[in-house]
Protein backbone atom coordinates (compact mmCIF):
# COMPACT_ATOMS: atom_id res chain seq x y z
CA UNK A 1 0.00 0.00 0.00
CA UNK A 2 2.92 2.44 0.31
CA UNK A 3 3.97 1.95 -2.76
CA UNK A 4 0.79 2.58 -4.50
CA UNK A 5 0.12 6.10 -2.52
CA UNK A 6 3.49 7.50 -4.33
CA UNK A 7 2.76 6.40 -7.77
CA UNK A 8 -0.15 7.39 -7.01
CA UNK A 9 0.81 10.98 -6.88
CA UNK A 10 3.16 10.40 -9.56
CA UNK A 11 0.80 9.74 -11.67
CA UNK A 12 -1.17 12.95 -10.43
CA UNK A 13 1.55 15.21 -11.21
CA UNK A 14 1.94 13.88 -14.97
CA UNK A 15 -1.73 14.87 -15.31
CA UNK A 16 -1.88 17.80 -13.82
CA UNK A 17 0.96 18.71 -15.99
CA UNK A 18 -0.21 17.63 -19.02
CA UNK A 19 -3.79 19.22 -19.11
CA UNK A 20 -2.47 22.66 -18.44
CA UNK A 21 0.07 22.33 -21.58
CA UNK A 22 -2.86 21.00 -23.80
CA UNK A 23 -5.21 24.17 -22.68
CA UNK A 24 -2.52 26.24 -23.70
CA UNK A 25 -1.94 24.44 -26.73
CA UNK A 26 -5.82 25.90 -27.73
CA UNK A 27 -4.68 29.54 -26.72
CA UNK A 28 -5.43 31.92 -29.61
CA UNK A 29 -2.67 34.35 -31.09
CA UNK A 30 -1.91 37.01 -33.57
CA UNK A 31 -0.37 36.04 -36.70
CA UNK A 32 0.93 39.59 -37.41
CA UNK A 33 3.03 41.24 -34.37
CA UNK A 34 1.41 44.78 -35.72
CA UNK A 35 5.02 45.80 -36.55
CA UNK A 36 6.50 43.89 -39.30
CA UNK A 37 5.93 41.27 -40.96
CA UNK A 38 7.99 38.39 -38.81
CA UNK A 39 6.59 35.38 -39.23
CA UNK A 40 5.82 35.61 -42.93
CA UNK A 41 7.85 35.93 -46.90
CA UNK A 42 6.90 37.74 -50.13
CA UNK A 43 6.27 35.61 -52.99
CA UNK A 44 5.78 38.22 -56.07
CA UNK A 45 7.28 37.42 -59.08
CA UNK A 46 7.70 40.75 -60.27
CA UNK A 47 9.99 41.25 -57.58
CA UNK A 48 12.16 38.68 -59.25
CA UNK A 49 13.21 40.41 -62.22
CA UNK A 50 12.81 44.15 -61.79
CA UNK A 51 14.75 45.01 -58.61
CA UNK A 52 12.86 48.90 -58.61
CA UNK A 53 9.29 46.71 -58.17
CA UNK A 54 7.92 47.64 -54.63
CA UNK A 55 6.72 44.82 -51.75
CA UNK A 56 3.08 45.13 -52.26
CA UNK A 57 2.60 44.16 -48.67
CA UNK A 58 3.42 46.42 -45.96
CA UNK A 59 2.12 47.81 -42.21
CA UNK A 60 0.73 51.04 -41.78
CA UNK A 61 -1.20 52.28 -38.74
CA UNK A 62 -0.56 48.34 -37.24
CA UNK A 63 -2.55 47.03 -39.91
CA UNK A 64 -0.85 44.99 -42.37
CA UNK A 65 -1.82 46.26 -45.83
CA UNK A 66 -2.04 44.42 -48.85
CA UNK A 67 -1.63 47.22 -51.65
CA UNK A 68 -2.41 44.96 -54.79
CA UNK A 69 0.38 45.43 -57.18
CA UNK A 70 2.77 43.96 -57.69
CA UNK A 71 0.41 40.75 -57.71
CA UNK A 72 1.64 37.82 -55.30
CA UNK A 73 1.17 36.34 -51.79
CA UNK A 74 2.52 37.06 -48.56
CA UNK A 75 2.68 33.46 -46.95
CA UNK A 76 3.08 32.04 -43.11
CA UNK A 77 6.41 30.49 -42.34
CA UNK A 78 4.70 27.92 -40.66
CA UNK A 79 2.96 25.06 -41.50
CA UNK A 80 -0.74 24.98 -39.70
CA UNK A 81 -3.26 22.17 -39.61
CA UNK A 82 -6.78 22.23 -37.44
CA UNK A 83 -7.47 25.85 -37.01
CA UNK A 84 -9.59 28.27 -37.20
CA UNK A 85 -8.48 31.63 -38.46
CA UNK A 86 -10.32 34.70 -37.87
CA UNK A 87 -9.59 37.69 -40.41
CA UNK A 88 -10.83 41.22 -39.57
CA UNK A 89 -10.28 43.35 -43.46
CA UNK A 90 -11.73 45.73 -45.29
CA UNK A 91 -11.43 47.48 -49.16
CA UNK A 92 -10.72 51.31 -48.30
CA UNK A 93 -10.98 52.35 -51.45
CA UNK A 94 -12.29 50.71 -54.68
CA UNK A 95 -13.42 47.29 -54.52
CA UNK A 96 -11.70 44.69 -55.63
CA UNK A 97 -10.35 41.33 -55.39
CA UNK A 98 -8.54 39.42 -52.80
CA UNK A 99 -8.01 36.16 -50.75
CA UNK A 100 -6.65 33.96 -48.25
CA UNK A 101 -5.23 31.13 -49.09
CA UNK A 102 -5.42 27.62 -47.00
CA UNK A 103 -3.50 24.30 -47.02
CA UNK A 104 -0.66 26.10 -49.21
CA UNK A 105 2.12 24.23 -50.02
CA UNK A 106 4.20 24.31 -53.65
CA UNK A 107 4.73 28.08 -54.63
CA UNK A 108 3.43 29.37 -58.42
CA UNK A 109 2.00 25.85 -59.01
CA UNK A 110 -0.43 27.82 -61.27
CA UNK A 111 -0.52 30.92 -64.18
CA UNK A 112 3.64 30.54 -62.32
CA UNK A 113 2.28 32.81 -59.52
CA UNK A 114 -0.59 31.16 -56.99
CA UNK A 115 0.79 28.43 -54.40
CA UNK A 116 -1.29 24.93 -54.55
CA UNK A 117 -3.80 25.86 -52.11
CA UNK A 118 -7.51 26.51 -51.60
CA UNK A 119 -8.54 30.50 -51.56
CA UNK A 120 -11.36 31.30 -49.50
CA UNK A 121 -12.53 34.01 -51.56
CA UNK A 122 -12.35 37.43 -49.99
CA UNK A 123 -13.40 39.82 -53.45
CA UNK A 124 -16.22 42.37 -52.98
CA UNK A 125 -19.55 41.25 -53.21
CA UNK A 126 -18.13 37.18 -53.73
CA UNK A 127 -16.73 36.84 -49.85
CA UNK A 128 -16.75 33.03 -49.10
CA UNK A 129 -16.17 31.31 -52.68
CA UNK A 130 -13.77 28.67 -52.93
CA UNK A 131 -11.08 28.47 -55.49
CA UNK A 132 -9.60 25.18 -56.25
CA UNK A 133 -5.57 25.93 -56.95
CA UNK A 134 -3.99 22.48 -57.82
CA UNK A 135 -5.99 21.45 -54.92
CA UNK A 136 -9.72 20.12 -54.56
CA UNK A 137 -12.31 20.21 -52.64
CA UNK A 138 -16.54 19.39 -52.41
CA UNK A 139 -19.68 20.58 -51.59
CA UNK A 140 -22.94 19.83 -51.94
CA UNK A 141 -25.21 20.79 -54.50
CA UNK A 142 -21.43 20.78 -56.43
CA UNK A 143 -23.38 21.13 -60.01
CA UNK A 144 -25.19 23.97 -59.21
CA UNK A 145 -22.04 26.28 -57.53
CA UNK A 146 -19.43 24.70 -59.84
CA UNK A 147 -21.52 24.17 -63.22
CA UNK A 148 -21.04 21.16 -65.20
CA UNK A 149 -19.20 18.29 -64.05
CA UNK A 150 -17.09 17.70 -67.23
CA UNK A 151 -15.42 21.08 -66.94
CA UNK A 152 -14.16 20.76 -63.43
CA UNK A 153 -10.84 20.90 -62.37
CA UNK A 154 -7.46 22.42 -60.65
CA UNK A 155 -5.63 23.97 -62.89
CA UNK A 156 -5.45 26.12 -65.96
CA UNK A 157 -9.10 27.28 -67.26
CA UNK A 158 -11.10 24.27 -65.62
CA UNK A 159 -14.10 25.18 -63.64
CA UNK A 160 -12.20 26.23 -60.01
CA UNK A 161 -14.58 28.17 -58.73
CA UNK A 162 -17.52 26.84 -56.01
CA UNK A 163 -20.05 29.68 -55.86
CA UNK A 164 -21.03 30.59 -51.58
CA UNK A 165 -24.20 30.05 -50.11
CA UNK A 166 -25.78 33.83 -49.46
CA UNK A 167 -25.72 37.03 -51.07
CA UNK A 168 -25.70 39.98 -48.56
CA UNK A 169 -23.34 38.68 -45.98
CA UNK A 170 -20.88 41.48 -46.67
CA UNK A 171 -20.55 44.80 -44.73
CA UNK A 172 -21.03 47.87 -47.16
CA UNK A 173 -17.95 48.70 -48.73
CA UNK A 174 -15.31 50.42 -47.09
CA UNK A 175 -16.40 48.67 -43.45
CA UNK A 176 -15.22 46.14 -41.50
CA UNK A 177 -15.59 42.42 -42.38
CA UNK A 178 -14.97 39.26 -39.97
CA UNK A 179 -14.06 36.33 -42.07
CA UNK A 180 -13.92 33.37 -40.18
CA UNK A 181 -12.09 29.94 -41.57
CA UNK A 182 -12.23 26.76 -39.57
CA UNK A 183 -9.92 23.77 -40.80
CA UNK A 184 -10.49 20.43 -39.42
CA UNK A 185 -9.16 17.22 -40.68
CA UNK A 186 -10.45 17.56 -44.56
CA UNK A 187 -13.35 19.63 -44.16
CA UNK A 188 -12.96 23.45 -44.42
CA UNK A 189 -15.77 26.23 -43.18
CA UNK A 190 -16.16 29.44 -43.99
CA UNK A 191 -18.10 32.61 -41.91
CA UNK A 192 -18.70 36.46 -43.32
CA UNK A 193 -20.12 38.63 -40.24
CA UNK A 194 -21.64 35.38 -38.68
CA UNK A 195 -23.67 33.93 -42.01
CA UNK A 196 -21.88 30.29 -42.60
CA UNK A 197 -21.07 30.96 -46.23
CA UNK A 198 -19.43 27.81 -46.96
CA UNK A 199 -19.04 24.39 -45.87
CA UNK A 200 -16.79 21.84 -48.17
CA UNK A 201 -15.59 18.66 -47.05
CA UNK A 202 -13.06 15.50 -48.72
CA UNK A 203 -10.61 18.52 -49.13
CA UNK A 204 -7.57 17.19 -51.11
CA UNK A 205 -5.12 18.45 -48.66
CA UNK A 206 -4.97 18.86 -44.48
CA UNK A 207 -2.65 21.16 -43.91
CA UNK A 208 -0.07 23.98 -45.55
CA UNK A 209 0.50 27.59 -44.77
CA UNK A 210 -1.72 30.73 -45.05
CA UNK A 211 -1.53 33.55 -47.51
CA UNK A 212 -2.79 36.25 -48.31
CA UNK A 213 -3.19 37.56 -51.96
CA UNK A 214 -1.38 41.09 -53.57
CA UNK A 215 -4.21 40.68 -56.39
CA UNK A 216 -5.23 44.51 -57.92
CA UNK A 217 -6.93 46.44 -55.03
CA UNK A 218 -5.36 47.65 -51.84
CA UNK A 219 -6.94 45.37 -48.44
CA UNK A 220 -6.49 46.69 -44.54
CA UNK A 221 -6.12 43.69 -42.88
CA UNK A 222 -6.29 44.57 -38.17
CA UNK A 223 -6.66 41.14 -37.16
CA UNK A 224 -5.38 37.90 -38.29
CA UNK A 225 -5.96 35.74 -35.08
CA UNK A 226 -5.49 31.85 -35.02
CA UNK A 227 -6.69 29.44 -32.47
CA UNK A 228 -5.57 25.43 -32.90
CA UNK A 229 -8.40 22.73 -32.78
Amino acid sequence: MRKFIPLLCITFLILAWQLPNQNLQKVSYSLFNGTDLTGWHVDVPEMDKNVLAKNPFIVRDNMLVSLGEPRGHLITDTIYQNYKLEVDYRFPGAPGNCGVLVHASTPRALYGMFPKSIEVQMEHENAGDFWCIAEDIEVLNMEERRGPKENWGTTGDKARRIRNLTTGSESPLGQWNTMVIECRDDKIKVWVNGDLVNEGFNSTAHKGQIALQAEGAEVEFKKLEITPL
